[in-house]
């Protein structure tokens, strides 16, 4: 088993990963009955995919001469649509530290590619919209 989610109340619920302990909570979001004071379901989605890009890029920098990916970020935006209530559109804009601005075009390519392949953007149904950018 990976988690264990117990529904709290309140549309609220608690996640644990089981191999670590850590726990994140989730609240249903203000449009949808909830108060938004946590990530709601759709927005770990979302933030899953941006979190899945960076991880998997900084593992194949590890493979990469002299490229350390400490610094990146990324904003991430969802866009959900109705009837049925689903995420139409995330708008993920990854931002590369000062330090990795020397890179190749070719280093970037590779870079880029490894993120649009990660897991969960694979993982993802096809009419999901991801608008992906880099700000080198």
């Amino acid at each position: 088993m990976t988690s264990q989610i117990i529904y709290t109340s309140n549309l609220r619920t608690t996640a644990t990963h089981l191999q670590s302990g850590s726990t994140i909570e989730t609240d249903a979001p203000t449009d949808n009955k909830g108060k938004g004071e946590r990530f709601s379901p759709t927005d770990l989605v979302a933030t899953a995919l941006s979190a899945c890009m960076i991880t998997t890029m900084g593992i194949k920098a590890q493979s990469m001469d002299n490229i350390v990916l400490d610094g990146t970020k990324s904003d991430v935006t969802k866009v959900m649509l109705s009837d049925p209530r689903r995420i139409g559109k995330i708008i993920v804009h990854i931002q590369f530290p000062e330090s990795l601005k020397h890179l190749s075009e070719k280093e970037k390519s590779i870079l880029e590619h490894t993120a649009k392949t990660c897991p969960v953007a694979r993982s993802l149904h096809p009419d999901l919209e991801v608008d992906l950018q880099f700000s080198w």
